[in-house]
C-alpha cells in the first residue's frame, strides 16, 4: 500500500478494503476510514452494521478504534500538568471518540489471516499531544483477536483507548457488570459507580465476566483485557459493546498519564461458541 498522509481527514465511504480470513471467519478492513473493521463475516453471515445501512455518520458503523480517548470528553474540556485543553467539539457538544477512527491508518503488515496498521496521532487543535497508535488483528477458527496500543511521542499525554462494535440486533444480549457509572443531565458519565439499573443502555459499566450475544443462531462471547464497557443497545438496529480501558470522560473522571514513550495496550476477543 502507498504512504498515506496521517494528517489527512477520512473519505467518505469505506474505501479500498483488505480481507483477513481463516474459513468460515472472514474481516474486512477499511485503513483508510479510521483502520476500522469494515465487517466481519461468519458462515456467510454479517455481524456488523455496515457503511450506508443506517446512515454514513463515522461514528455509526463497523468496529473502530477509539484512540487516543475513547467515548465522550465532557465539552472537550480537560487539565492536565497544570494547563487547560479544548478539543474540537462533535454536534452533541463534547469530543467523541478520540480521533483515530477519523484518520487514515497505515497497513504495516498483511497477511491471510492477519493485519497490523498503525497511525501517528496529529499535534493540533484536534489532539496537541502527538504520539501513535498501532492495532493487530487476527482471525483463527471461530476466533476472532484484536489488540491496541497508543504511545506518547516526546510529550507525555493522557490516554484512554477502545472499540466501538456496531452490531447487528442480537436476539439476546447476556450481561453481568458489577456497576454503572450515572449519567447526568448532559449524558456523560459521573462517579462514582453505582448498582446498574435495568436497560435500555446508553452506559458505562464495571464488568469482569464475559459478554455473550445471541445473533445468527450463534453465541458470541466477548472477552477483554478491560474493565469498562460501554453498552448501548435503545437502537432498534443495533447493539454496541465497548470494552475500553476507562470510562468515558476519562482525562476528567479517571485520568491516567503515558510518560514520553510509554504506551497503553489493551486486547479484546470474540469467540463463536
Amino acid at each position: 500500500m502507498p504512504p498515506q498522509d496521517d494528517s489527512a481527514a477520512v473519505a467518505p465511504g469505506p474505501g479500498p478494503l483488505v480481507g483477513i480470513d481463516a474459513g468460515r471467519l472472514a474481516v474486512e478492513i477499511a485503513p483508510g476510514a479510521g483502520g476500522r473493521i469494515a465487517q466481519i463475516r461468519h458462515d456467510g453471515g454479517d455481524l456488523l452494521v455496515g457503511y450506508g445501512e443506517h446512515g454514513t455518520d463515522p461514528i455509526a458503523w463497523g468496529c473502530y478504534p477509539m484512540v487516543p480517548w475513547a467515548g465522550r470528553i465532557r465539552g472537550g474540556r480537560f487539565a492536565f500538568e497544570t494547563r487547560e485543553y479544548r478539543l474540537p467539539v462533535d454536534a452533541d457538544g463534547h469530543a467523541v471518540h478520540g480521533v483515530g477512527y477519523a484518520m487514515p491508518w497505515r497497513m504495516d503488515r498483511h497477511g491471510p489471516t492477519l493485519a497490523e496498521l498503525s497511525v501517528q496521532l496529529p499535534a493540533d487543535a484536534r489532539w496537541p499531544f502527538g504520539g501513535a497508535a498501532r492495532q493487530r488483528i487476527e482471525v483463527g477458527v471461530d476466533r476472532l483477536r484484536m489488540r491496541l496500543s497508543v504511545s506518547a511521542g516526546v510529550l507525555a499525554m493522557p490516554a484512554a483507548i477502545g472499540w466501538h462494535p456496531w452490531f447487528r440486533k442480537p436476539d439476546r444480549l447476556d450481561f453481568s457488570p458489577v456497576a454503572m457509572y450515572p449519567r447526568d443531565a448532559d449524558g456523560i458519565a459521573t462517579a462514582p459507580p453505582r448498582a446498574p439499573a435495568p436497560g435500555p443502555w446508553d452506559d458505562c459499566f464495571l464488568n469482569h465476566e464475559p459478554v455473550l450475544l445471541r445473533l445468527h443462531g450463534r453465541t458470541l462471547r466477548l472477552t477483554s483485557g478491560c474493565e469498562h464497557w460501554v453498552v448501548y443497545d435503545a437502537a432498534a438496529h443495533a447493539t454496541c459493546v465497548e470494552p475500553q480501558t476507562g470510562p468515558p470522560d476519562a482525562f476528567n473522571l479517571a485520568p491516567q498519564r503515558l510518560a514520553p514513550g510509554a504506551s497503553l495496550d489493551a486486547w479484546f476477543l470474540i469467540e463463536w461458541l
